[in-house]
């Protein structure tokens, strides 16, 4: 099977998943909370898939993997794929039983409104992630022939992916219009930064240079913080 005919099926199930998991859950397409979201997914991960399609193919070979070979990761994608899929599913749970309006009053349109445009910002911050490193594949893995990425958002803080993971983690639940699901959102932040510190063991140890990059560029995650 040839990447684009991979990259049109990955799509069509990804994006058929994220509308079942938003509006089956809220059991109306009134929930209008989702379709901007669902819809600026959908435009996000075209316009991405058409972009690196034409100038990294490579790339989008190494998104497209999904095994991960290490035991710790392993077990951490168990913890925080779940947390990932109820952070999707409790809105609409939200939006079905009216819980957030009940017992917090609700969150407010103008809110909802923000959230959003800082979920498009975070996936204008991954797009920017791929754009300067070709081998940020969705495994951790070094290749024959990579090398240490210092430039663009890796010039502020060492893993910008992850700061855009956790910036989306936190803008969801209010974009989606839920107070209740920040539980499952911020539980998915410690399992992140695991897999960051395990990442990190891994490329300290495999990748020629990335120590002396640790020592260039400080932080972590967030910038002058961590």
């Amino acid at each position: 099977m040839n990447l684009k005919t991979r990259l049109v099926i990955r799509l069509v199930l990804l994006l058929t998943f994220l509308a079942a998991v938003l509006f089956l859950p809220a059991g109306s397409f009134r929930f209008w909370q989702a379709w901007p979201v669902l819809g600026l997914s959908i435009l996000f991960n075209v316009l991405t898939g058409v972009y690196f399609y034409r100038r990294d193919p490579r790339l989008l070979e190494r998104r497209l993997l999904n095994k991960e070979e290490r035991p710790e990761q392993k077990l951490l994608k168990l913890i925080w794929m779940p947390l990932w899929f109820l952070t999707f599913v409790v809105p609409g749970l939200d939006y079905r039983f009216g819980w957030s309006a009940a017992y917090l009053g609700g969150v407010p349109v103008w809110l909802t409104l923000l959230s959003q445009v800082i979920l498009v910002s975070s996936w204008v911050l991954i797009f920017q992630v791929l754009k300067f490193n070709s081998f940020a594949a969705t495994v951790v893995q070094v290749e024959a022939g990579q090398k240490v990425i210092s430039t663009g958002p890796y010039r502020i803080v060492r893993h910008p992916m992850y700061s855009a993971i956790v910036v989306t983690a936190v803008a969801t639940p209010l974009a989606l219009g839920s107070y209740f699901a920040f539980a499952p959102a911020l539980l998915m932040i410690p399992a992140f930064v695991l897999r960051l510190l395990n990442e990190e063991r891994v490329l300290r140890q495999e990748l020629t240079g990335y120590a002396e990059y640790c020592l260039q560029t400080r932080f972590r995650l967030v910038p002058n913080i961590w």
